[in-house]
């Protein structure tokens, strides 16, 4: 089981970038799926969440409007993209998932930096 996120890097403030997710060993579609990320001296954040089943999806108050969580079932891979990012957002972003948005999340990546400039 494995989940390998891609695309974080260094953009300017109101620049764009896409997070992607793919997982090996499972299916995303029996799992809720969540975006969190954890910058340096800040405590872990959910980002969105993608519900299962229904495919609902939750956002950060802060990231509504810019961030977006969507996934590719047939390449069993989620994305995150992200739009008019501020530095506020620079973190390593983590992609998880569980049995529901309110449950315990899982992780078994290992992360990606994002590092937005102003």
């Amino acid at each position: 089981v494995q989940l390998v996120e891609s695309g974080g890097g260094l953009v300017q403030a109101g620049g764009s970038l896409r997070l992607s997710c793919a997982a090996s060993g499972f299916t995303f579609d029996d799992y809720a799926i969540g975006w969190f990320r954890q910058a340096p001296g800040k405590e872990r954040e959910g980002v969105s969440c993608i519900s299962r089943g229904d495919g609902k999806t939750f956002y950060l108050d802060s990231v509504k409007g810019r961030f977006t969580a969507s996934s590719d079932k047939a390449k069993n891979t989620v994305y995150l993209q992200m739009n008019s990012l501020k530095p506020e957002d620079t973190a390593i972003y983590y992609c998880e998932v569980a049995q529901g948005c309110a449950e315990t999340f899982t992780s078994w990546a290992q992360g990606t930096q994002v590092t937005v400039s102003s």
